[in-house]
């Protein structure tokens, strides 16, 4: 879509929303500066009944030209994609219900989907990714969504200060072992003492079963898989539960 097609366009009908709903006018520059690197799209996603709409990357091919992303999965942007685990997160967090003055931590949050239904179900939640262009998608979408998260960003090889979390929740973070020792530090730096920790990921990804094994020393762990089926694939997604022993 070029430019002058732009202009007296509302920039959410041209990037897939339905006609009843529109993006607000705070979020209007951030999608337009989004839509100046990116082709964009909106993907929706019923949690309870609610339709939720996220920001997305339409076409990715740019974003991993050049990378062998099957040699190193550090090398595939997983910000771009809702991922089958963040989508049962989603509905985990709408299904839990929030407590007063307890809050919530969303880490590697990526499109932030898990986040902002939490938020949007009366979840206090701070969301947060490594680069603040990509927390960008996440402002958008949550403007669209009504809903009000925080969202900062947290490099967990040097985490700012963010103060304390009853919850912590992440999906599909344990993509390379390189950042175990980084995040087993920031559950201990941001997880409130008697706070919990939930972490959903594709019950095929190998390294979830080493890093559970590292958290056996300091958390008490239960898991159970949830299976999601689509027309061509199904998946099986397993949803961890950490405490803290005492």
């Amino acid at each position: 879509m070029d430019k002058q097609k732009d202009k007296g366009t509302d920039v959410g009908s041209i990037i897939g929303l339905p006609p009843d709903i529109s993006i607000p006018d705070h979020a209007k520059d951030i999608c337009r500066r989004l839509r100046a690197r990116y082709k964009l799209e909106f993907e929706q996603l019923s949690v309870k009944g609610r339709p939720f709409y996220f920001l997305k990357v339409a076409d990715i091919e740019p974003l991993i030209a050049g990378k062998d992303i099957f040699k190193d999965t550090a090398d595939f942007p997983f910000w771009v994609k809702i991922w089958e685990a963040a989508v049962v997160m989603a509905h985990f967090m709408a299904r839990s219900k929030p407590v007063a003055d307890q809050k919530v931590l969303e880490i590697g949050a990526g499109l932030g989907v898990a986040g902002i239904v939490a938020s949007a179900f009366g979840h206090d939640v701070t969301i947060t990714d490594y680069k603040d262009e990509i927390l960008d998608f996440v402002r958008v979408s949550s403007a669209v969504n009504g809903c009000t998260p925080i969202c900062t960003t947290l490099d967990w090889n040097n985490p700012s200060e963010l103060g304390l979390f009853d919850t912590i929740i992440g999906s599909e973070v344990l993509f390379h072992e390189k950042f175990f020792d980084p995040l087993l530090d920031v559950f201990a730096r941001y997880l409130a003492p008697g706070g919990t920790i939930y972490l959903a990921h594709d019950a095929r990804r190998k390294s979830v079963r080493p890093f559970l094994e590292r958290c056996k020393e300091r958390y008490e762990i239960a898991a159970q898989k949830q299976t999601l089926r689509s027309d061509d694939e199904t998946i099986e997604v397993v949803l961890v539960r950490l405490r803290q022993k005492a």
